[in-house]
């Protein structure tokens, strides 16, 4: 009985000690090849992606539509900037509209910026362009101008304004008001 239980003892030792080297062989070699497996594995997957979308890219119909909205976006950027050879034209532009909405006593002038706030633009392709505005009208005519310079195309902002009561008659009133647009700079080529 005692040699069997030396055997039993020797056996377990031995099924230990083999446990503990393929625990020991696991940790050291299977598992870090395991994860270098899952690396080049996702490594792999973005590099058939990129060229399943190069291949892709490459397809006629697929850079028409890529034209196409292209296109697409520079006709809503249209929406909302001006470029800059136009820009004296838009005070023009809302001298016109004043005028169809016979607004009286309208002036109007674009406000220049200093050179310090040109430099502090971080902006490599917009600027904001100001315009100022003075009028007097009543509130039907200031609610219609209003409304001709939110539908314009390009868009013209209006910062701020205020409205001061005539003391001769209520129904015309002060209007000052303050417009922004952005506007596309020159490129320098």
């Amino acid at each position: 009985m005692v040699g069997y239980r030396k055997y039993l003892l020797t056996m377990a030792l031995v099924w230990a000690g083999c446990f503990l080297l393929f625990v020991a062989i696991y940790l050291l070699v299977l598992m870090p090849q395991q994860q270098s497996r899952k690396l080049v594995e996702n490594q792999f997957a973005e590099k058939k992606q990129a060229y399943e979308s190069a291949v892709k890219a490459s397809e006629e119909e697929t850079r028409v539509k890529l034209t196409r909205e292209v296109e697409d976006l520079q006709a809503r950027l249209r929406d909302f900037v001006i470029d800059s050879e136009n820009s004296a034209n838009l005070t023009l532009d809302i001298s016109r509209i004043a005028g169809e909405k016979q607004i009286s006593s309208f002036t109007t002038k674009a406000i220049e910026e200093s050179a310090n706030a040109l430099q502090a633009s971080t902006n490599k392709h917009l600027q904001e362009g100001k315009i100022e505005i003075r009028f007097v009208s009543d509130f039907t005519q200031f609610a219609a101008l209003l409304n001709a310079l939110e539908r314009h195309r390009p868009t013209v902002f209006v910062d701020r304004f205020k409205i001061t009561r005539s003391d001769e008659d209520s129904k015309n009133n002060k209007v000052e008001m303050d417009l922004a647009v952005f506007v596309r700079k020159r490129q320098e080529s």
